[in-house]
């Protein structure tokens, strides 16, 4: 049992994440009826493959590979526009929420 609290304490006094690859900011665009979750045309959040940022747990699903791949260099065909952005939508047609991902390079 002693091991196991020693685990616990170890992971919530954990340091403060490195930045690995590159930034991603999420940027609410738009909501289509209303989102469970609250989110709000305006709402940014910093996303990466180790946190959600608050973003709703089933968009963050949704978009994570796209996350992963903005965070580690990889990028879209000129002909999609920039290789640094990408716009996605939740799976809640009736209330949809559109999401900007941006890759910050820094």
């Amino acid at each position: 049992m002693a091991s196991a609290a020693n685990w616990y304490m170890r992971l919530i006094n954990m340091p403060e994440e490195k930045q690995i690859g590159h930034r991603i900011i999420g940027t609410i665009k738009e909501v289509k009826g209303s989102c469970s979750t609250g989110h709000k045309v305006g709402d940014r959040f910093e996303l990466s493959g180790y946190t959600s940022g608050g973003l709703c747990g089933f968009f963050y699903h949704d978009i994570f590979p796209y996350i992963i791949m903005l965070q580690f260099g990889g990028g879209f065909p000129a002909e999609y526009g920039s290789p640094d952005v990408i716009e996605m939508e939740c799976v809640d047609k009736v209330n949809a929420v559109k999401i900007e991902l941006k890759r910050i390079k820094e």
